[in-house]
């Protein structure tokens, strides 16, 4: 295929994979998240999280490869409200864990609903995390280049890979807390361990708030 003919620089690939990944590695909210949901519930609650925050990150990603992400720049309250509504939305999952949960059910459709729960529980925190938007308004413009594709079309192949790159993180996370989560039920149990969770959230909380400070 002639270089012209890519949509993207394949010059900028490697560079732009190593840039996400670094990104993607550097602790963070979604990060905390994943790992209590996958130490609290197990790997396929994790992987519903996970779900979730891509669906999130998708999202965002599109917003701002039609420049609908603009008006989170141009408009700081706006920014402002996702960005507390998203640390509110957090600080609500800490109170939901530290409540005592009725009788576990060894039920299929129990267990969907779950897992139904926690995928929107990462969709809603992610679109109320305004920091992605601007993550991909900032980012992707630098490793787009006049001579390939359309602007949309380098915008949303950029944007695809990074989302490739957030899954294999994201469901490593995920693979390493439901691995270790055995020790952790075996030395934390009942009001310890929905103790540990909310105060966990509560950190995710302070760490979103503090990583999306304008």
């Amino acid at each position: 295929m002639p270089h012209s003919a890519w949509p993207v620089d394949p010059g900028v690939i490697l560079p732009f994979l190593l840039a996400v990944s670094l990104i993607e590695l550097t602790p963070g909210p979604n990060m905390g998240w994943l790992a209590l949901v996958s130490l609290e519930r197990g790997r396929r609650a994790g992987f519903a999280a996970v779900a979730g925050v891509t669906l999130g990150l998708a999202v965002w990603m599109l917003a701002a490869a039609f420049g609908l992400t603009e008006a989170l720049i141009v408009w700081p309250p706006l920014f402002q409200l996702i960005r507390w509504a998203g640390v509110l939305f957090l600080l609500w999952l800490a109170w939901e864990a530290w409540r005592p949960e009725p009788a576990a059910v060894n039920s299929g459709p129990v267990e969907a609903a779950r897992w139904r729960t926690l995928f929107l529980r990462g969709l809603t925190g992610n679109l109320l995390n305004p920091k992605a938007a601007v993550f991909y308004v900032g980012l992707l413009p630098t490793f787009m280049r006049p001579d390939h594709g359309s602007p949309l079309k380098q915008a949303l192949t950029l944007g695809g890979l990074h989302l490739a790159v957030a899954i294999v993180v994201h469901m490593a996370i995920v693979l390493g807390a439901a691995r270790a989560a055995p020790l952790l039920h075996a030395r934390v149990q009942g009001a310890g361990l929905r103790a540990l969770m909310a105060g966990g959230l509560v950190l995710v909380a302070a760490w979103m708030a503090w990583e999306t400070r304008a």
